[in-house]
């Protein structure tokens, strides 16, 4: 009976943290700027990651590179579009993180103000050039097609970093020559009267000879995570491919959340809705990898990244996994 007793009595305080440890909260963070902005507004206004399971903590950050740093410092246990060539840059440096998912494909254009005189990205040498900041996958990309692809080097014109509304003010400004915009932005403010001069996805077909569109963010998630509760990675990728298709049936009511939540007038938050396919995505089959893949080699061959790459980075069993759920 004494020894009955003891074990009820180790039982009865082991209860809650089995409990607490079922419940544990899941730290997702993105960068409230760009396309992570929209999606991750639609994503917290509902209850998606709730009905897959998911007890989820959001967390905000300014800065691009930021949960990048928070996945590094364990802050966050989740992101779910952090900067690819920064990914590649911390797990060659042995930070503790996988990718699970291809999430934002690089639909970006290098832009100048429509008077500009510039026609190609040739002419960008010696010039102004905005982009996202240093570190981030579009300006790390987009050094790398102006040095391959148009024979300019990163000491070779001047990289002003900011985020996408702050670039369009630079560009209203005069206070760069040209811009890595997304489409969406370039949409979205029709009043600067921009004109593409070339488009990521031209550039990158053009220097690797395959219509593979590169990407600028994935999902990342800290290692331990992955392999301890695999489960709840392959809940959190059904939460965000449930929210991809609701935001595709829903076209107004994600209008109605942007103008909430992001603060976006109805006219920017139509253009985003426009382009919901195009700038967010949910997927890791074979073909995504081999892109990452690619990515990487490009990359480090040009020398905007360094280090090498361990196939372990990729894990798409938490994806597989997923296509299962109903």
């Amino acid at each position: 009976m004494k020894k009955l007793l003891v074990l009820i009595a180790l039982l009865t305080a082991l209860l809650p943290q089995l409990s607490q440890a079922d419940n544990k909260k899941i730290r997702i963070g993105y960068w409230t700027s760009g396309v992570s902005l929209g999606y991750g507004s639609v994503l917290e206004s509902q209850d998606f990651l709730k009905k897959r399971g998911v007890d989820a903590e959001f967390v905000h950050f300014p800065d691009v590179n930021a949960p990048l740093k928070a996945l590094a410092s364990g802050s966050i246990d989740l992101a779910f579009g952090a900067p690819l060539a920064g990914v590649f840059s911390v797990a060659a440096e042995g930070v503790p993180v996988r990718i699970f998912a291809a999430t934002q494909p690089a639909d970006v254009a290098f832009v100048v103000p429509e008077a500009s005189p510039i026609t190609g990205l040739s002419q960008l040498k010696g010039k102004k050039v905005g982009m996202s900041p240093a570190g981030s996958s579009v300006a790390v990309i987009g050094t790398t097609l102006l040095q391959e692809n148009a024979g300019i080097a990163a000491n070779q014109f001047s990289l002003i970093g900011g985020n996408e509304s702050r670039l369009a003010q630079f560009l209203a400004q005069n206070q760069v020559d040209a811009a890595a915009l997304r489409t969406l932005t370039v949409q979205q403010l029709p009043e600067l009267k921009l004109r593409v001069i070339g488009t990521f996805a031209d550039e990158w077909k053009k220097l690797t000879h395959s219509d593979a569109l590169p990407y600028i963010g994935v999902g990342t998630v800290r290692s331990e995570l992955i392999q301890d509760d695999p489960q709840t990675v392959t809940n959190v990728i059904a939460a965000l491919r449930d929210t991809l298709e609701w935001g595709r049936a829903h076209p107004d009511r994600v209008v109605e959340i942007l103008k909430v939540k992001a603060s976006l007038p109805q006219d920017q938050a139509e253009a985003y809705v426009k382009l919901w396919d195009r700038m967010n995505q949910m997927s890791f089959e074979n073909s995504d990898i081999d892109t990452l893949k690619r990515e990487h080699a490009v990359l480090a061959g040009s020398g905007a990244i360094q280090g090498g790459l361990n196939d372990e980075l990729f894990d798409p069993r938490p994806y597989i996994a997923s296509k299962n759920l109903k």
